[in-house]
């Protein structure tokens, strides 16, 4: 064989031992150093399963800042970030919305502060709404989160030296085929003996702390060091000091720690001090303490390790679906380590190695995947256990604390409802279909790739997915109602079920068409009734699998190169094309969308051709608010601008036209003026200005006066150009040679008005030229002055 090749195999091997044994941390240490450890960092160490299941989401979360940090009326509904939880590194991704990542943290929260252990915690969700996906991915997250530092978790392994307690060696003879596979371990054993002699190091062979030496080929005698007895159930090796000096002796570990404080005086930490260990842990201590007299001799047989998380093999984390068989015999035992344990202390009652498949889920997560066939039995054994935290094997009693987790349909509840006294043990989490529209997005892009994006005119893709999480919502909303009122009012934006409003307000976003007066009366009240509806939403409607299917369907029938997709594509594929699809869809839903995008799209259009002189505007409004203190026919000099000024009805009415429009009649315009000279002297001069030194620009009034202006102003932009047939052309042309023919004022605005929409609205130059085209050829801006 070529020497290269013994080489790169030599290399690979050596770096596959150095990896493994990097990421190796299942060596136990002595109690002694676990204490040392302790100490160093008790705030890890010292954790309950509900704990480590806290930080572990805790340290996948981020939480972003809140879009309106100074609202006083905030609810925290604010944004986390699941990616890294859910999506990020997972084969199947789950996408959380707003929603459920506020109602899951909230619930998580609870574990650090409080005992969970008589709770079982049901996510219940219709078919399709990926709870199968979000369960498994929590767990994967769990079980790398645990192979960290910062998540270990710890567990008592026992090493029963039986020189110290007075063992006696024993001989077992062998069948002729394992003689012969006991003398190559031997030989392989002092093989690799003496290649390490020269540095004092010695490998178990058997991989555990057994070590195997033999003195006859016939009758081979198995010497043992010591009996290596991991705790079944997981124990943490603090419940190994005695409950009743247990608070004492951390006081004295503990002495000039931080973290005592909270120890000693939260009720997350209780577990510490009341919980007791296995009965097998307990039985070996006393066997012990009664065998070598001294509490500090049982300390050294005292071991401590890294719990292994392994959901495939159900350690620490067990998994069951409703077609797994369910196993009668629950008690399990190793009658060989038995055998040893009754010669090792001479009386076969006092340590019973006897414990029940819960003890392997103790400290973990117990997981049924579906509340059916034969989970629905699994779920009512579990009774007694979620109430008492207790299970009986024979006539031991086994503890059992665990994370017990659970799925479920919501017509799978009648499975569970006949066992009343099991009700006050369950806590629903809801998990409903989507009601974020940008976590629906977000979904489509994971799906097809982000490149979608590029494909759709702006506010599209969004509104697809409107549509679909419109089918999710419930028709009638009593919160929103009793907070808007009339919705005919924000006809120009919402649907007259404000289910528009609602999507809004389940992203975190607060609507800037929403009147003064309607923003200062969401309140925090309000705020709650509204996002507690959800708890009643999305459970009907379009599936998470049946969105990504139409969705799918319908990016593949329009997406086509330098085509992009327009809103009047998605509204005919669900009106023509699949018509089928539009019984699940609110009736008048697509055409208020339709019109909602039409304003949007027109007031992007005004505001991005929109050029106006701000210095002019701010002189006139000072003009104003100086003359409304005169009377008509008086001449005098503004002392905000320095202007000479013929106050007179023209005057006034000039800018109470520009203000207010055209048709404004007359008594309206005086009663304008009257209230905003009300407020000019009662608060703008006297409290603003005089008082609190502002300048006539920072007043309240002024901003309102320069708002309102501007937005007339933008509401006529279009006006000019909407009857020149050289515009709508030019437009056509634009980035063409032929565009260079037209004058120089039409090229200017035309210039002006692409760059605004790519900058501000995101729009490539087909996009900014599609939409224009789009605003013109549908006569918006003559549709919505005749509605407004």
């Amino acid at each position: 064989m070529d020497n290269s090749n013994n080489t790169n195999v030599g290399n690979a091997l050596k770096y596959l031992e150095q990896s493994i044994s990097k990421h190796d941390q299942h060596q136990p240490i002595a109690f002694k150093q676990f204490l040392e450890t302790l100490t160093q960092n008790p705030a890890i160490v010292l954790r309950s399963i509900f704990q480590v299941f806290h930080d572990m989401i805790k340290n996948y979360t981020d939480q972003c800042p809140d879009e309106y940090p100074g609202d006083s009326e905030s609810i925290k509904f604010v944004k986390y970030d699941c990616r890294r939880l859910f999506s990020d590194n997972t084969d199947n991704p789950f996408f959380a919305d707003r929603l459920f990542a506020n109602r899951f943290i909230s619930h998580i929260e609870t574990f650090k502060t409080g005992a969970q252990q008589n709770k079982i915690f049901i996510f219940k969700g219709p078919p399709g709404c990926g709870k199968s996906t979000f369960l498994n991915n929590l767990l994967l997250r769990f079980e790398e989160y645990t192979n960290t530092y910062n998540g270990a978790c710890f567990e008592v392994v026992w090493k029963l030296r039986k020189k110290q307690l007075g063992g006696e060696y024993k001989e077992y003879r062998t069948n002729p085929i394992l003689q012969k596979m006991i003398q190559l371990l031997n030989t392989l054993d002092k093989q690799q003996e003496q290649e390490t002699s020269g540095n004092g190091n010695h490998l178990d062979i058997s991989g555990h702390a057994n070590s195997l030496y033999y003195n006859d080929e016939k009758a081979p005698i198995l010497i043992d060091n010591y009996i290596e007895v991991p705790c079944p159930s997981h124990d943490h090796p603090i419940l190994l000091i005695p409950k009743d000096i247990r608070r004492n002796f951390l006081n004295t570990l503990l002495i000039n720690s931080e973290f005592k404080e909270k120890l000693f005086n939260e009720k997350g930490f209780d577990w510490v001090f009341k919980d007791n260990p296995c009965t097998i842990c307990s039985s070996i201590y006393a066997a012990l303490l009664k065998k070598l007299k001294s509490p500090l001799k049982v300390f050294e047989m005292i071991f401590v390790r890294p719990y292994q998380f392994n959901r495939r093999i159900g350690e620490g984390i067990s998994v069951f679906n409703p077609s797994d068989q369910i196993i009668k015999q629950n008690v399990l035992s190793n009658q060989m380590l038995q055998k040893r344990l009754n010669s090792l202390f001479k009386d076969s009652n006092q340590v019973k190695f006897v414990y029940s498949r819960y003890a392997k889920t103790n400290n973990g997560i117990y997981a049924l995947m579906d509340i059916k066939a034969n989970n629905a039995e699994r779920l009512i054994d579990l009774h007694n256990i979620i109430s008492e935290a207790v299970h009986k094997v024979d006539e031991v009693e086994e503890n059992v604390i665990s994370l017990f987790i659970a799925l479920m349909n919501p017509e799978d509840k009648k499975n569970i409802q006949d066992f009343q006294s099991f009700s006050d043990r369950i806590e629903y989490i809801n998990i409903p279909y989507v009601l974020d529209i940008q976590t629906e997005v977000e979904i489509y892009t994971s799906t097809l790739g982000k490149q979608i994006i590029n494909m759709f005119l702006p506010r599209v893709l969004h509104n697809f997915a409107r549509v679909i999480v419109s089918s999710r919502l419930n028709i009638k909303s009593d919160a929103l109602l009793e907070w808007i009122g009339d919705p005919k009012k924000y006809r120009l934006f919402c649907d007259e079920n404000l289910q528009l409003l609602k999507m809004e307000l389940y992203t975190g976003n607060i609507p800037k068409w929403l009147s003064e007066e309607d923003i200062k009366r969401y309140n925090a009240k309000r705020r709650r009734k509204i996002i507690a509806e959800s708890e009643k939403e999305g459970e009907r409607g379009f599936s998470g699998r049946d969105s990504i299917q139409i969705f799918n369907e319908f990016y593949t029938i329009h997406s086509k190169d330098n085509k992009l997709i327009t809103m009047s594509q998605l509204r005919d594929y669900f009106t023509v094309i699949r018509k089928d699809l539009s019984k699940l869809i609110p009736y008048g839903f697509l055409d208020s969308l339709l019109h909602y995008y039409n304003y949007t799209v027109l007031q992007e259009v005004k505001e991005s051709l929109y050029y106006y002189n701000e210095q002019q505007i701010s002189k006139e409004i000072q003009n104003y608010l100086f003359a409304i203190n005169f009377e008509p026919g008086s001449v005098e000099t503004c002392k905000f601008t320095g202007e000479k000024l013929e106050i007179n009805e023209g005057f006034l009415e000039n800018f109470e036209i520009q203000i207010l429009g055209k048709n404004i009649e007359q008594s309206k315009r005086i009663s304008f003026r009257k209230e905003t000279q009300k407020h000019y002297t009662s608060k703008t001069l006297t409290q603003e200005i005089m008082f609190e030194s502002k300048h006539i620009t920072e007043t309240e009034l002024y901003k309102k006066l320069q708002t309102r202006y501007t937005y007339n102003l933008k509401e006529k932009v279009l006006e000019p150009f909407l009857d020149n047939k050289n515009f709508r052309r030019a437009i056509k042309d634009f980035d063409k040679n032929s565009f260079k023919t037209y004058d120089k004022k039409i090229k200017d605005d035309i210039t002006f008005l692409m760059k605004n929409l790519c900058e501000h609205y995101n729009y490539t130059s087909v996009g900014a030229k599609e939409i224009c085209m789009y605003v013109i050829d549908n006569d918006l801006a003559k549709t919505f002055t005749q509605i407004s």
